[in-house]
């Protein structure tokens, strides 16, 4: 459960679409997890994300959007309509290989013809994919496994909620930029670079990863939230060289971001809604626990 939500999530932001505006209805219902942050009078909804979604998972709960009615700003970590020459800016930047770099032609073959069979399977194309750097590559191949799966990133609910936001004149607030989140990859050692990408194959091959995508999405979409406080924990526990990497780095260090841009939001207006992955929102170094730290009345509606 825990592979998705590492860097995996970052990148599904290249695929974000629009979806239509609409109604919050009778049958909406719980999914995700969502907070309510007060500080001297004003208030905050914090509601964890998927980066991934259905048609069906729309609209969300009436609870979330009838605060999202009432705000000034709804503050997401990218803003999906972001121009894509800032995308292709960031990728140029930190996601790929430098021209010429032959970095998988020196692969053993054995795990070349693990990647050619893993790429096909994904349906993703060798001569683009072979030109990401090797962890941007891994996350590529599990956002596949998803969409093979028939979920869909265009139907994500960060992408779904800003459409709604824009439709009622509400401010959409990046708290991030992809190239920022990219950055943070190259922080990892080189060595450690192909380690992540092998023990993504290892997951997929082993079928763990078909397995954990269902999890997520269903623990997500019915807000359960004993599975996702165990995701946390696993996520937490997990010692591979991925696992530490994505806790320690892409998590609790981007927590300590998050959670400054939250506190300065709250704190300059009334009402607002946040909007960033659900698993910021939980364990130990959570953005609500950072934020609790800081004085900020914290309540965990679901």
């Amino acid at each position: 459960m825990r592979r998705f939500f590492r860097p995996f999530r970052t990148f599904a932001k290249l695929l974000l679409g629009l979806f239509l505006l609409a109604t919050p209805a009778a049958h909406a219902t719980d999914r995700g997890a969502l907070f309510r942050l007060t500080l001297d009078g004003h208030v905050m909804h914090l509601f964890g994300t998927l980066h991934v979604g259905l048609p069906e998972f729309y609209p969300l709960d009436e609870r979330l959007m009838g605060a999202l009615a009432t705000s000034s700003t709804l503050a997401l970590e990218i803003d999906p309509a972001q121009p894509r020459a800032d995308l292709q800016d960031a990728l140029r930047t930190y996601g790929l290989l430098a021209p010429g770099n032959p970095a998988y032609d020196s692969l053993p073959p054995r795990q070349q013809q693990r990647l050619d069979r893993l790429l096909q399977q994904g349906g993703l194309d060798a001569s683009s994919m072979l030109t990401f750097k090797p962890v941007l590559l891994a996350t590529m191949l599990a956002l596949a496994e998803y969409t093979r799966q028939g979920y869909r990133s265009d139907l994500s609910s960060d992408a779904w909620l800003a459409r709604q936001a824009r439709g009622r004149h509400i401010r959409v607030l990046a708290l991030e930029s992809l190239g920022g989140q990219l950055a943070l990859l190259d922080r990892l050692p080189v060595p450690d670079r192909w380690r992540f990408l092998e023990e993504m194959m290892d997951t997929i091959e082993s079928g763990a990863q078909h397995a954990e995508a269902q999890e997520v999405v269903r623990a997500w979409s019915t807000a359960d939230r004993g599975a996702l406080d165990r995701m946390a924990a696993q996520c937490e526990a997990d010692r591979s060289v991925s696992g530490q990497f994505v806790t320690r780095v892409l998590l609790k260090e981007r927590n300590v971001g998050l959670a400054a841009h939250l506190l300065q939001l709250l704190r300059s207006e009334d009402r607002t809604v946040a909007a960033i992955g659900v698993m910021h929102l939980l364990g130990t170094g959570s953005v609500p626990d950072l934020l609790a730290r800081s004085g900020v009345s914290v309540e965990r509606i679901y």
